[in-house]
């Protein structure tokens, strides 16, 4: 526990400014969860993924995702080999670019359903089953999955029960005006900072099992059930939630934040959750598992707003 502050601070060596969405990745890894980034282009999503594996010594892949992917490319496929003891010709299985413990799945709104799907089957098995073989996917394993919110044109949104597979919707906004600058000054010269490896798998694993057994009281899991039954418009105690809402979030965004809001107190060096743990996570837990109705994207209302409204109302 005592070297996550310096995982951080390794992490900020390259990465400059986006403290939230890095804590919030380290979270959804300490979880045990998958998580999906958006933000406009130049955001340094990428490198955010890179950096914080190599810090890791995890092993890292990357996919872009585009129409024509399909999901051999993504979960590998059998080839035809000699086998040299035997001399009969024998199907071998190629692994593909899951079999990582990193892997980032870029603009995956840009591919069709079939080869999202075979991604998300992996994201919820932690296995790939290929000719009837099991295929056990490594340990620890993270997917961060990237979407372009400003271009829409050609590509194939998740539907709402895919998102749900992901543990947070992270939304990385722009730098401030001093990172922005710091940003400029420190990657046009020839420095290439080195990053020392902080933690590894077995690490990883070991801060995973912790993560669960961190103290929650029981005054606090009532409190995120009664959140998470207040944003369902049917049985909700806010008028917000009743005008705009068209469905709510399910059993799987309480357990989201319970699990979350322990990873979060390791991560802050604490035996125990906290109120604040839980009004933080609200936000990347909930968004994408709450459906506004017509008449809210007309009158351009969002879901941050509803939770926000949420977190007033529920006390």
């Amino acid at each position: 526990m005592a070297k996550l502050p310096q995982l951080r601070k390794e992490i900020g060596k390259v990465i400059i400014g986006q403290q939230e969405a890095i804590s919030e990745v380290l979270i959804s890894l300490l979880a045990g969860g998958h998580c999906l980034l958006e933000g406009v282009p130049g955001l340094a999503k990428t490198l955010m993924v890179k950096t914080m594996s190599d810090a890791l010594a995890m092993r890292f892949k990357r996919i872009q995702f585009t129409p024509d992917l399909m999901p051999g490319d993504i979960v590998g496929t059998e080839v035809l080999e000699d086998d040299h003891e035997t001399g009969h010709k024998v199907f071998v299985f190629n692994r593909g670019p899951i079999f990582a413990n990193v892997v980032l799945a870029d603009e995956i709104n840009r591919t069709p359903p079939k080869t999202q799907a075979a991604m998300l089957e992996a994201m919820q098995e932690y296995k790939v089953t290929y000719g009837g073989n099991d295929y056990v996917l490594p340990k620890p394993f993270l997917i961060i999955a990237t979407q372009n919110p400003i271009e829409q044109a050609g590509t194939y949104p998740l539907p709402e029960a895919q998102l749900d597979r992901f543990l947070l919707y992270i939304k990385l906004s722009y730098p401030s005006e001093r990172e922005e600058l710091e940003v400029l000054k420190s990657t046009t010269g020839t420095a290439r900072p080195e990053l020392q490896t902080i933690l590894s798998d077995e690490d990883i694993i070991q801060l995973q099992k912790l993560t669960r057994q961190v103290h929650i009281s029981d005054e606090l899991i009532e409190y995120i059930n009664r959140l998470v039954r207040a944003s369902r418009p049917a049985e909700t105690p806010s008028p917000f939630v009743k005008q705009w809402g068209e469905w709510g979030a399910g059993p799987r965004a309480g357990q989201a934040l319970v699990l979350c809001a322990k990873a979060r107190a390791v991560l802050n060096e604490r035996f125990s959750v906290i109120p604040d743990d839980i009004q933080t996570l609200a936000y990347p837990i909930l968004r994408h598992r709450i459906a506004l109705n017509f008449r809210a994207e007309a009158e351009g209302i969002t879901t941050d707003q509803v939770i926000k409204e949420l977190l007033s109302t529920v006390k």
